[in-house]
């Protein structure tokens, strides 16, 4: 297991390249400028859950914790890309 600081930093990382997609994309004319403001609130959403969520760990029980942590994050960042392209 990564230390909760270097997950951290991809976690942030990550929600960072989704926000940054969404304000390049908010330069175009045509797009849904109301859905991709949702978009942006719930990419920050995102990033302060999952990083509340690195700092109340059970050691007893990190291995699943972790993984059941990385599955859900992936899916969750995969739905938000998914938005942000048929914008």
């Amino acid at each position: 297991m990564a230390s909760r600081k270097t997950l951290k930093k991809h976690v942030k990382m990550i929600a960072g390249d989704l926000f940054a997609d969404c304000v390049a994309l908010s330069m175009c004319d045509s797009v849904n400028k109301e859905e991709l403001e949702l978009i942006m609130k719930e990419v920050i959403a995102l990033y302060q859950d999952f990083v509340a969520r690195i700092s109340h760990t059970d050691k007893c029980k990190a291995k699943a914790y972790y993984k059941h942590f990385k599955a859900e994050f992936t899916e969750q960042v995969n739905a938000l890309s998914d938005r942000i392209i048929k914008c």
